[in-house]
């Protein structure tokens, strides 16, 4: 009897629905991510990577795909644009834009890593002032030949450089040439000043400190680097992890730009209906409107669509699309 009443209470307190079954171990609940398209203008924190930035504001946007147009390293802050769900394919043209970036020098002192996460490789003392330093500065405004840095992430024989540095290894890298286009000065210290560099893709600011140190005597390298722009995009215009956690939830998707933010620079053309469908399925079109030269933003009765190439005999045909999920026959304004 004792045995009976134990069961029927195990069998109770099964049922109960104020006490549901465990959750299998092991078994995880699987987050559903929802569709967001756009542009977030990131103001990245200092020892973050990336990556880790852009994980966190995905998180935060429930996003179910992201990405971002060119790395910071984890000792730099600023801006860093994130794309998600459409967006992303137009990505790689800010990896090709323009770059401003505000670099702290530290003269005297040399790393491994160029900046001030590595390890001391040699001090030296300093002996200049600040119209030696302008006079060398100089030097580096223009186009210039640059040895990319072993602690960054080129390739060499499918490793990334700081691989082979982080195991102690140096191989040879052939100097690029690269654009200054503007160096500025903006405050000098005696052992340590600020500079303001517009550059072109592909510069490193770490090799540009390092080669401004060796160009003193003194070697340097890079203490401090805030990005301040890509291309038409503007730190003063980016938002930081804090403020978007801060925002309510159903604001959030507010803070972003939309996809054809990333490709403002190209001239627009606006096509019917009837032009707009068959640009989506495939077709090479002789728009209404005039013909042009090089790659378009092509927007429809529905809005954008993506990017457009005009060809030699003035003819339009698709270049990167975005997926609008209507190509019905009743397409219209």
């Amino acid at each position: 009897m004792k045995q009976q009443t134990m069961a029927l209470q195990t069998m109770t307190a099964a049922a109960s629905p104020e006490r549901p079954a465990p959750r299998a171990k092991g078994v995880q609940q699987r987050i559903v991510r929802r569709v967001v398209d756009g542009v977030l203008l990131l103001d990245k924190p200092s020892g973050l990577t990336s990556n880790a930035a852009l994980q966190s504001a995905r998180r935060l946007l429930n996003a179910a795909k992201a990405g971002h147009t060119g790395t910071l390293d984890p000792l730099a802050s600023g801006l860093l644009p994130l794309t998600f769900g459409e967006a992303t394919k137009f990505s790689q043209l800010l990896l090709d834009a323009d770059k401003t970036y505000e670099a702290v020098v530290q003269l005297g002192v040399e790393t491994d890593s160029g900046d001030a996460d590595g390890a001391v490789l040699a001090t030296r003392p300093v002996e200049v002032d600040e119209a030696r330093l302008a006079e060398v500065l100089e030097r580096f405004r223009g186009d210039i030949e640059q040895v990319p840095p072993m602690y960054s992430a080129l390739k060499r024989d499918g490793k990334a450089l700081y691989e082979y540095a982080r195991a102690g290894i140096e191989v040879e890298r052939e100097a690029r040439r690269v654009t200054i286009h503007a160096l500025e000065l903006l405050d000098f210290a005696g052992e340590r000043f600020t500079i303001r560099v517009a550059c072109s893709k592909g510069t490193y600011i770490r090799s540009l400190a390092m080669d401004i140190g060796t160009a003193l005597g003194c070697g340097a390298h890079l203490r401090g680097l805030r990005r301040t722009r890509i291309g038409p995009f503007d730190v003063a215009d980016a938002v930081t992890l804090a403020q978007l956690e801060g925002c309510a939830i159903e604001d959030r998707d507010g803070l972003l730009a939309p996809a054809d933010a990333l490709v403002a620079g190209f001239p627009a053309i606006v096509l019917d209906a009837e032009e707009a469908r068959g640009l989506l399925q495939g077709r090479v079109l002789q728009p209404a409107a005039s013909a042009g030269e090089g790659v378009v933003r092509v927007y429809g009765p529905q809005g954008f669509l993506g990017l457009g190439q005009w060809q030699a005999d003035g003819k339009l045909a698709a270049k990167r699309l975005i997926a609008t999920g209507d190509l019905s026959p009743n397409m219209s304004a």
